[in-house]
């Protein structure tokens, strides 16, 4: 239980006495009352909205309920004061004795520090990537890959069953294309002269090893033979040469997916087929002619009879086909099946799309209120692209994928941690740059190096202590700590809650944004010892502070470990 959920179930308590003694009524909601650290640390260490949020349907002025509330609280031991600001907000201040347990606490459970049950073990597929099998993985699969991965990290770490996915759109126009790029390929491999790539093929270099391989395995039977007999055969294999290539692309950022789902299977299952009578029984699905779209004369539009999903009943602009004229599914149509199979094995669904998806977020979410009738929930986090800058100048393209930077390349360059963290300083929806200077440079002004040089500063410390002195920071007297420690202890202390709030509010970025604060923190504490030597850190005339100060610093290590652990960074012990 955190420090949070402890003190909120002392307000409960004290809300329990007024309802005995008839000051409140017994059926008043209190889903709304939270205990949190005030905006303002210098109120307290605990805020609390009790009164401001009851007072009204309960009948009373905020502050009268706020005198009552604090005067229970105050008989709590280990609550120092509890002072009422404004119209009735309730600021409470913790015995120090509070903070020193919860330090403690942080060492006892160490790489387990922060997890919850708070998910209740709710089931969750995360589906996230789902690139095109057409090539190598690219920037502009990046940054929903990192934080698909995270927000899977932090999901399971407050308590949920998480299944990571990987959905292979392997039907359609797109690996037609693909093996036709290949089958290139392949006669280039045998000696012909293919010459400049024929616009609307794939023209990356990343082919030629799928054309060589096929060349050596099937030899020139395919040459001159017609589409028909090779355009199946070489779909499959390109389509399982390039998903080999974004494994290992997804695994230069430590991404692995526990399930890989084909559209291709989909299909050959009959899962859409399925989707559609479970629709169509319910009345959900039914044959009729949408609207004239807008612009659209009567001369170059006709009306069609097409199997239409009654989206509008759950929010959508317009009923939706799920078929074209000529039978085939429509991309709607795959989707709905997808989620509809998704559906079938999880409580909760989450899809990472890219911004340019936008548009059919509103038709996917009720396909799948209406698949599950309303039982599965269902989010959507829409990404933002990257845009690639070295030293401010926008970045070329890559030779070797022909049209885009590939993501082996930006890894290989600046490592798996740089390009993990920044992808998580800002919000996933919206716009962001990479910049392949700025992420690398030793500066507090770059969110990675802050963060990482705070754990290897804090290491440092350690090891110079440990070399130089005899101390044992495990018997460390905790009360020789001052009101500048207790500061960081109380940002440490967040760290439980903070995951709770980036899970629930399926945001990894948090865990980003709050371990750049603590690492601020922290460097503070650290230069506030270069001008007051009485505040450092090691202090070799004085082994027991030193010793206290070396435990705190060891448990904010800690605590930038388990967060630099669910954004997927590897913490550094030297720079």
């Amino acid at each position: 239980m955190t420090i949070y959920q402890t003190y909120a179930s002392h307000v409960n308590a004290a809300l329990d006495t007024l309802v005995a003694d008839g000051v409140l009524p017994p059926d008043l909601p209190r889903d709304k009352v939270a205990v949190e650290p005030p905006r303002d640390t210098t109120h307290g260490d605990l805020a609390c909205n009790a009164a401001m949020v009851l007072a009204k349907p309960a009948g009373v002025k905020p502050r009268d309920l706020a005198e009552k509330i604090a005067e229970r609280l105050r008989a709590v031991d280990s609550i120092d004061t509890v002072d009422i600001a404004g119209p009735g907000f309730l600021n409470l201040r913790l015995d120090d004795g509070v903070w020193r347990e919860e330090l403690r606490e942080i060492a006892a459970q160490g790489a387990d520090y922060g997890r919850s049950d708070s998910g209740k073990g709710v089931s969750v597929n995360i589906e996230y990537v789902s690139a095109n099998p057409t090539g190598p993985m690219h920037m502009g699969h990046c940054r929903g890959a990192v934080v698909g991965d995270a927000l899977a990290n932090v999901l399971q770490f407050a308590g949920h069953e998480v299944t990571r996915e990987y959905y292979i759109n392997d039907a359609g126009g797109q690996v037609d294309t693909l093996a036709r790029s290949v089958h290139l390929r392949y006669r280039e491999a045998l000696g012909e002269d293919v010459g400049t790539i024929p616009e609307g093929l794939y023209p990356g270099d990343y082919l030629l090893a799928t054309g060589a391989r096929l060349a050596e395995e099937l030899g020139d039977r395919y040459v001159r033979a017609p589409e028909s007999e090779w355009l199946v055969l070489f779909r499959e294999e390109a389509v399982a040469d390039m998903m080999a290539m974004i494994r290992a692309d997804l695994a230069l950022l430590g991404i692995h997916h526990d399930v890989f789902s084909s559209e291709a299977a989909l299909h050959k299952g009959g899962k859409a087929e399925a989707a559609e009578a479970d629709l169509r029984a319910r009345d959900l699905v039914y044959d009729g002619v949408l609207e004239q779209p807008k612009g659209k004369t009567i001369e170059d539009w006709e009306p069609v009879e097409l199997p239409l999903f009654r989206s509008t009943q759950f929010g959508d602009d317009q009923d939706r086909p799920i078929k074209k004229s000529n039978g085939s599914w429509t991309y709607f149509g795959a989707d709905l099946a997808y989620h509809y199979q998704k559906a079938q094995g999880s409580d909760a669904l989450i899809d990472i799309w890219g911004a340019d998806h936008a548009g059919t977020v509103k038709r996917i979410k009720a396909a799948v209120a209406a698949l599950t009738e309303g039982k599965t929930a269902f989010d959507v986090k829409l990404v933002q692209m990257v845009k690639l800058l070295r030293g401010g100048e926008p970045v070329k393209m890559s030779k070797r994928s022909g049209s885009f930077v590939t993501l082996a390349e930006v890894v290989e360059e600046v490592g798996k941690d740089v390009v993990r963290f920044t992808m998580l300083t800002r919000k996933a929806d919206a716009q962001m740059e990479f910049d392949f200077v700025q992420v690398v440079e030793a500066s507090k002004d770059n969110p990675v190096f802050y963060v990482q040089y705070a754990h290897a500063r804090i290491q440092s410390t350690l090891r110079k202590a440990l070399a130089e002195m005899e101390v044992s920071p495990s018997d460390a007297r905790l009360d020789l700590l001052g009101a500048e420690e207790n500061e960081l202890i109380r940002m440490a202390a967040q760290f439980p809650r903070i995951v709770e709030s980036a899970a629930s509010a399926r945001e990894p970025h948090r865990i980003a944004f709050y371990l750049g604060d603590l690492a601020a923190a922290f460097h503070a504490f650290w230069n506030l010892g270069n001008d007051r030597p009485d505040k450092r850190i090691i202090m070799t005339q004085d082994a027991e502070t030193t010793a206290a100060r070396l435990y705190l610093a060891a448990q904010i290590g800690q605590i930038i470990r388990n967060g630099l652990a669910l954004m997927g960074v590897d913490a550094a012990d030297s720079m």
